[in-house]
């Protein structure tokens, strides 16, 4: 067993770890990509007019109700297709898209639908009283949004958040049917090599949980810096 998860051949750890890799980065540059647009879409839906507001419902409501692995193997296939076509109507040719690029485009799509509803309660949630403050002072949008909306829904959006990223680093085992060569691919490809079809899979797992355990410490700092100054719920509940 421990020479099938050696990091040198004939060892398949560095495979595993290499996959590794490439999960967390495509999970992160996917995470980011559907913070973006999902501050956006709670903007939209919150300030929007409503033709806006309508098609970011769409938006939302059939990204959540449609499973996530049929919405990446349409997002792939006919994303790509799209952009291809379009190159080639420019007179471009075929375009060769980076598999990581996609795979963070796709992923990014799906998270931004849960990240808009996320943001979306966690703003509506800041007191009015602190908007309305601002605004009196003659803060401009884009000011007010960086100095009082996002600090002040940051505690309420982190539970949220956290949960969010933990599915996005699960979510990039669903693109092994695209063939990104990710954690659950490596293993696979490491298990049907050499039958050990167990040891393979107990490590991916444990690799997966390596990774939950310290985003919870990371996201568990985060909520804390996020509701300093505030009365902790000890202490109100007296």
């Amino acid at each position: 067993m421990i020479e099938l998860l050696s990091l040198s051949p004939p060892g398949w750890g560095g495979n595993l770890l290499r996959g590794l890799m490439n999960s967390l980065q495509i999970a992160l540059g996917a995470y980011g990509l559907g913070l973006l647009i999902g501050l956006a879409g709670a903007y939209g839906k919150l300030y929007g007019g409503p033709i806006l507001r309508d098609l970011l419902a769409v938006y939302t409501t059939v990204v959540r109700a449609v499973p996530e692995l049929v919405l990446i193997l349409i997002l792939y296939y006919v994303g790509t297709d799209l952009i291809n076509k379009a190159s080639e109507a420019m007179g471009y040719g075929t375009v060769e898209i980076s598999g990581v690029a996609a795979g963070i485009a796709v992923l990014g799509v799906v998270q931004g639908a849960y990240s808009t509803e996320i943001l979306r309660g966690a703003i509506k949630a800041i007191p009015i009283g602190q908007i309305e403050a601002a605004r009196a002072f003659g803060m401009p949008p884009l000011l007010l949004l960086r100095r009082v909306t996002i600090p002040a829904m940051m505690a309420f959006a982190i539970p949220g958040l956290a949960n969010l990223w933990l599915i996005a680093t699960k979510d990039t085992a669903l693109l092994a049917v695209v063939g990104f060569s990710e954690l659950t691919l490596e293993t696979r490809q490491a298990a049907s090599s050499t039958r050990a079809y167990f040891t393979f899979f107990l490590a991916a797992g444990a690799l997966y949980l390596m990774v939950t355990l310290l985003s919870g410490r990371v996201f568990a700092r985060l909520e804390v810096w996020a509701r300093r100054g505030q009365p902790s719920l000890r202490k109100a509940g007296g």
